[in-house]
């Protein structure tokens, strides 16, 4: 299949490109059925002479390309006058591929959006791709997104995340005129997935009451699922928070498939490299050294421990925290007996099969190296981050 792209160079467009091209040179492997032979990447400073040749060859299009935020409200008329030139290039090539279309909630003018010049305008856009499925018998896909944000979105342009991500990663101000203002924010890779689902046959139809979509088979629309409903306030809370500043780096909440882990993987995107490092404390002694590397929100911490040759570390217990030893290099004798009985368990490890062993509560444990020249490298994960003024540690020989 090869699939034109307009708007190429945009936030939506560079994110389907590279999409297409993981599919086209067999890099992504989740959708061995789609097969993509060519990707036409059109933008603003091509030539009509190159869209229509694409127009003559390809087999798809998405029509992505638009006017956001002109300096002229006139300027919107752009996004029909886009459409236009592109189904003007397919007519004269006789090219009757499928067509999407990047429309937007505000095409319903409904709302806060009545009188909208943008939604307007791609109002008229969407009218165009209609009326020329009609005329020409091709199938035509309109999309009305909502706020878009992800990795390669612009700050300072047509996204309140991105420009609350790129400032607050920054130590600049963001401004809240509203924090209970809400917002409908999808996720790019989410789209990403809907976009793929299309090449494949797979739109979810639907007709639209005001904002709200209503799914059905016969809809002249479709729907790209998995919107989040936050408010402005939210989002800056959350940001503030990732921004936080910690001797060890603190990692929140993230369950899987919430808006926060994908806000936190989009803020990351918008972190400076110079500011990707955090220099971690080790603390050292005769016996070698531990140092804590990540916490977490709610799931503990992770640290790495170094004893070295000869040397047995350890030798307390705990009343309700526990962990997991995972040897990752040198050979060591993991030890731990209940408190109530003189029954030692030993479990010998080493870095060439890491086993991971839990240090049970009530259990009095140790680590010794086994090695007379070879450090032992452990990572350790705690349940619960550490807190000096609750250790939960009481000195005790297995």
């Amino acid at each position: 299949m090869r699939i034109l792209i307009t708007g190429a160079g945009g936030f939506v467009g560079k994110n389907l490109a590279e999409n297409l091209k993981n599919i086209r040179d067999g890099k992504n492997l989740t959708r061995p059925e789609l097969a993509v032979d060519e990707v036409y990447l059109f933008d603003k400073e091509d030539s009509e002479e190159a869209l229509a040749d694409y127009c003559r060859n390809c087999d798809f299009v998405f029509h992505l390309a638009g006017v956001n935020r002109p300096k002229d409200p006139a300027e919107f008329s752009g996004n029909a006058d886009l459409t236009r030139c592109l189904l003007d290039a397919l007519r004269a090539a006789g090219n009757t591929c499928p067509v999407m279309l990047s429309s937007s909630v505000q095409a319903s003018l409904t709302g806060r959006y009545a009188g909208s010049p943008y939604g307007e305008s791609k109002r008229n856009a969407e009218q165009l791709l209609f009326d020329y499925g009609k005329e020409t018998g091709a199938s035509v896909y309109v999309y009305r997104l909502p706020n878009l944000f992800g990795k390669w979105s612009r700050p300072a342009y047509n996204s309140v995340v991105a420009t609350f991500c790129h400032n607050i990663a920054r130590g600049l101000p963001v401004t809240v005129n509203d924090p209970a203002a809400e917002l409908d924010l999808l996720y790019i890779d989410d789209l990403m997935e809907t976009l793929l689902d299309l090449l494949q046959g797979r739109a979810e139809r639907c007709d639209y009451d005001g904002l709200t979509p209503v799914i059905t088979p016969a809809g002249a629309y479709c729907h790209a699922p998995g919107a989040y409903r936050v408010t402005v306030g939210e989002i800056e809370t959350l940001l503030r928070g990732f921004a936080a500043q910690t001797p060890v780096p603190v990692l929140p909440d993230l369950p899987e498939g919430s808006f926060i882990i994908k806000l936190y993987s989009t803020y990351l995107s918008f972190l400076p490299p110079e500011l990707a490092a955090t220099r971690l404390e080790a603390h050292v002694d005769a016996r070698g050294s531990f140092t804590e590397l990540l916490k977490t929100g709610s799931c503990g911490q992770v640290s790495v421990n170094i004893t070295e040759p000869g040397v047995t570390k350890g030798q307390h217990w705990h009343n309700s925290k526990w962990e997991f030893f995972i040897v990752v290099s040198g050979k060591g004798m993991i030890r731990q007996r209940s408190l109530d009985s003189d029954t030692v368990y030993e479990y010998a490890v080493t870095g060439e099969q890491p086993t991971a062993v839990r240090m049970l509560p009530g259990y009095t444990h140790s680590i010794q190296n086994l090695s007379d020249t070879e450090k032992l490298i452990t990572v350790m994960w705690a349940n619960e981050r550490f807190d000096s003024a609750r250790p939960d540690t009481f000195c005790l020989p297995v």
